[in-house]
């Protein structure tokens, strides 16, 4: 039985894919990173040291009374009350404004302000009245977002007052429902919420050296972050309106209003076989890399042959197709790839075929239990399909009904002089069984035809 051993697994560095982490994809060294020599981040090194001539506010960048800086006194006061706000927003806690968080690091705060792009002028009751909102509306809509209450702390910004308007905006307009609008933050947040905790890991993982002599990981941060902000800002746009198409394609081309909502899909799931045992035995970092790579090759697969990833769960990925084909296509090349890698555990899968609902990007109802129970029972590196899947398997001509009908529709055929029908896929009945809260099922074993 194949497990992975840590004599046997590569290194970090060739584990770890060229999107997470600069340099990894040509072999580059630490050192030899372009960014390293790049004059922009020379540039932004230098406003790092220098942050008076760098066009972030200088209010933020230390002391607030340096002669010069401000017209008058007044001024310099207000930075100094600026700096010295509280910083809740990301955090949790509660506030009543007047506080001051002594310990607040100035760098993180002008990181915040370069992100952001604005100062923090609005406490939450001022940025909803601001935004023509009530509290107890503006309240539902950032804790969709995923940002916890801040009591009246300043802590927000111009950005936040129209997120807020617009947000009500769509409700006032009729575009969309209250709760619909919450939906939308929801689902906004907790998206960009997971990567923007990656790109931040996986960025910093690569700083293994200070640029600089005498600076430190957190101060390298601030150019870096610099430099990969507008870029990854319209990269991200990009990618959105690219995968919003797509989806729109595919809910346009429903037979009727009502599959729009709950459409009939191909569902499967692919699940590492003994994770928990090696939960125990790896190291940690170990363990990660093994996860990251199933994760890795599992996307790429699923999208390279037209299904969708729907989530991962560590040990365990929930794809989707519209059709049957694609998906006990996708399930033997999963099966297929995992089995030609030494440092991988055998792989389950099981796909179902019926109607979904689909909410807020994932999938639920009885066809997606199904298949999760279908995969449970699964044999090791083996691919296991409902009746409904295997029924529509041979419907489009992707299977035959069974082998027998299969070998005498190739008999005829080649007393005919034709060609015989081309399979792609066999099926074979199992035996029934009992599925905890499904009743009796009969599986069906997905191989390739050869």
């Amino acid at each position: 039985m194949r497990r992975p051993g840590a004599e046997e697994r590569p290194s970090g560095a060739d584990r770890q894919s060229a999107a997470g982490r600069p340099g990894a994809a040509d072999g580059q060294s630490a050192a030899d990173r372009p960014p390293r020599k790049d004059p922009a981040l020379a540039e932004a090194l230098d406003r790092t040291a220098n942050p008076v001539d760098s066009h972030v506010d200088p209010q933020l960048a230390g002391d607030s009374r340096r002669p010069g800086r401000y017209d008058n006194r007044d001024q310099a006061d207000h930075a100094a009350d600026h700096v010295h706000h509280v910083d809740h927003l990301g955090r949790g806690g509660g506030g009543d404004g007047d506080d001051a968080d002594d310990d607040k690091d100035p760098l993180a705060l002008r990181l915040e302000q370069l992100i952001l792009g604005a100062d923090r002028r609005y406490t939450p009751f001022q940025a909803a009245r601001s935004a023509g909102v009530s509290m107890e509306l503006a309240s539902r809509f950032w804790r969709a977002m995923g940002f916890p209450d801040i009591g009246q702390a300043k802590a927000l910004t111009e950005a936040d007052v129209l997120a807020l308007r617009r947000l009500a905006g769509l409700v006032e307009a009729g575009l969309l429902s209250e709760a619909m609008a919450v939906q939308v933050a929801r689902s906004t947040g907790q998206t960009t919420a997971r990567l923007a905790e990656w790109q931040i890991d996986s960025f910093l993982e690569g700083l293994t050296e200070p640029p600089e002599p005498g600076m430190t990981r957190t101060e390298v941060t601030y150019p870096l972050v610099e430099l990969l902000l507008p870029e990854l800002e319209e990269f991200l746009v990009y990618v959105w309106r690219r995968q919003l198409a797509a989806a729109t394609g595919r809910v346009v081309q429903a037979a009727d209003d009502e599959e729009m909502v709950d459409r009939r899909l191909a569902v499967g799931f692919a699940d590492l076989v003994g994770f928990t045992r090696l939960t125990r035995r790896m190291e940690e970092e170990e363990l990660g890399e093994l996860v990251e790579a199933f994760e890795t090759t599992a996307a790429d697969l699923v999208a390279a042959h037209g299904g969708r990833l729907i989530k991962t769960l560590g040990d365990e990925v929930l794809f989707a197709a519209d059709d049957a084909g694609t998906a006990a296509e996708i399930a033997l090349r999963l099966i297929e790839t995992m089995a030609n890698d030494e440092t991988m555990p055998e792989l389950r899968v099981g796909i179902a075929f019926g109607t979904v609902t689909t909410r807020m990007g994932d999938v639920f109802g009885t066809t997606v239990n199904l298949a999760s129970r279908l995969t449970s029972i699964a044999p090791r590196d083996a691919v296991l399909v409902d009746g409904a899947l295997a029924e529509e398997l041979t419907r489009t001509g992707d299977a035959p009904a069974s082998e027998t009908e299969a070998a005498a529709l190739a008999e005829r055929a080649e007393k005919e002089g034709e060609e015989p029908p081309s399979y792609r896929f066999a099926l074979q009945p199992m035996w029934q069984r009992p599925v905890r809260g499904l009743g009796v099922v009969e599986p069906w074993l997905l191989t390739r035809r050869g």
